[in-house]
């Protein structure tokens, strides 16, 4: 599956993203940041990731520097601060 959704991103980048206007308003790329977030959290984890960071891409949004969230980081912490996640 992340073999799949990194040629769809890739071919998106090469084929279609240079004939349509720059939008993007973070940085890394949208299809950057998904790439990135699939390589370091696997498919599921990283396909939220970069879904949320798509829809979080429109005209209102200011935009600026995004990084991929690192494995035990901020949300994790605040996940488990709200007890969603359980250790078992």
């Amino acid at each position: 599956m992340k073999l799949v959704l990194s040629w769809a991103i890739n071919f998106y980048k090469r084929a279609l993203s240079p004939f349509l206007p720059h939008a993007c308003r973070f940085t890394p790329t949208c299809s950057s940041y998904f790439l990135e977030a699939v390589e370091k959290h696997g498919f599921l984890e990283g396909s939220i990731l970069g879904f949320k960071r798509i829809g979080r891409c429109h005209p209102l949004s200011v935009g600026g520097y995004d990084p991929i969230p690192t494995k035990g980081g901020p949300d994790q912490l605040i996940q488990e601060a709200l007890g969603r996640q359980h250790k078992g």
